[in-house]
């Protein structure tokens, strides 16, 4: 099968791309080709790569002309399926990994009110996007979308009109070997040794990048205004304004009870170090931090504008509020940080992930690639 995945930006911290990996990984023995087709990429290529990166200035530019550049290269050379990851008209296959721009932008806005809206309409690159979305969903070519949830299914086939033949709910795949329970054992003690953190100390743990989309300055909140004064916050992750967030904790009076970890190439020491995981994203398709919380056995805090709230059973694996609610998270928190509380969740953390594994995953792919190409 002669598979050609498009991702404009290519690093290892994204989640397409462990998407990518996890399905790569689980496809092997299925006589995959795969062929990456990307302007640039991080670390060294494990796939055969072509370039695609024409000349630009400014995202509006780039956007376009990368989407160009794919249409040519893809009418050019023969591949049996193109599943794209970008909103590119033409494709086989649209991933929505980045769920829908246009409810991402009105979440927003709800967010930061009037000047972000007015930001938002004057933006070139909101209204190319705007119309790149929507072109590529009417186009006759598309064959099938991929939706990481039931939340994104629903939102495409409500704004967009595709049939509902086209829309296949395929979860993102996890190791459930690699993300387990016995990463605490592992990791816990080691991790918090070398942070001067007791055992005893509740440790709610973030994973993300991109601080504004995925709610922290809502989690810096909520961790000011808990009741459990000993509980700390770890936020491990990637955004070009972190000194901006800390600075806004320290302002908040989180002192020590706050850290900053940056992005991490293996984040699964943390994993087995904290107690629960909080990711009061405005809107986040389906995060792969919060299934790989789940799969360690942590209980997760979610909002409802998260595909992966679908998998909490409130107050058995977590708890699920809205992301702008930071009293609603404030309780959360302060529940999961209880003696006991987050331990006795545990197991029906863990059992919420336990579907989801990249065998389960990779079962879905090829019967879709399969039923496409037949």
């Amino acid at each position: 099968m002669r598979l050609a995945i498009v991702r404009q930006s290519y690093t290892p911290f994204g989640g397409a791309e462990r998407f990518v990996e996890r399905a790569v990984a689980a496809l092997g023995n299925d006589d995959l080709a795969l062929t990456i087709v990307a302007r640039k990429w991080r670390g060294a290529p494990t796939h055969t790569v072509v370039r695609c990166d024409p000349f630009y200035l400014g995202r509006t530019w780039r956007d376009a002309g990368f989407a160009r550049c794919v249409q040519k290269l893809t009418g050019r050379q023969r591949f049996d399926l193109v599943q794209s990851h970008e909103r590119i008209a033409g494709c086989d296959i649209y991933r929505a990994g980045d769920g829908v721009h246009a409810t991402w932008l009105e979440l927003r806005a709800r967010a930061g009110g009037a000047m972000v809206r007015l930001g938002q309409a004057l933006s070139p690159w909101h209204r190319y996007t705007l119309a790149a979305e929507a072109a590529m969903f009417a186009d006759p070519r598309l064959k099938a979308v991929i939706c990481n949830s039931h939340m994104v299914h629903d939102d495409i086939a409500r704004r967009f009109g595709v049939d509902p033949a086209k829309l296949f709910v395929i979860h993102n795949g996890i190791d459930l070997d690699a993300y387990s329970p016995a990463l605490r054992e592992a990791h816990r003690s080691l991790l918090r040794g070398e942070l001067g953190v007791d055992d005893d100390v509740p440790v709610i743990l973030y994973v993300g990048s991109g601080f504004e989309r995925k709610g922290v300055r809502s989690l810096i909140d909520a961790a000011a205004a808990m009741a459990e004064t000993r509980a700390r916050l770890w936020i491990v992750g990637k955004d070009k304004h972190s000194a901006r967030y800390q600075a806004y904790a320290e302002r908040k009076g989180l002192g020590n009870r706050i850290r900053f970890f940056g992005p991490q190439q293996d984040v699964r020491p943390f994993y087995g170090a904290a107690d629960a995981f909080a990711l009061p994203t405005l809107y986040d398709p389906f995060p792969n931090a919060a299934l790989e919380a789940l799969a360690c056995g942590m209980p997760v805090v979610v909002s409802k504008t998260c595909g992966a709230s679908e998998l909490v059973e409130p107050g058995r694996s977590g708890f699920v509020c809205d992301a702008l609610d930071i009293a609603a998270l404030t309780r959360a928190l302060d529940m999961l940080s209880a003696p006991g509380a987050a331990a006795t969740m545990r197991p029906a953390a863990r059992a919420a992930a336990l579907p989801l594994s990249q065998q389960a995953m990779a079962g879905q792919l090829i019967h879709l690639y399969r039923s496409l190409l037949a």
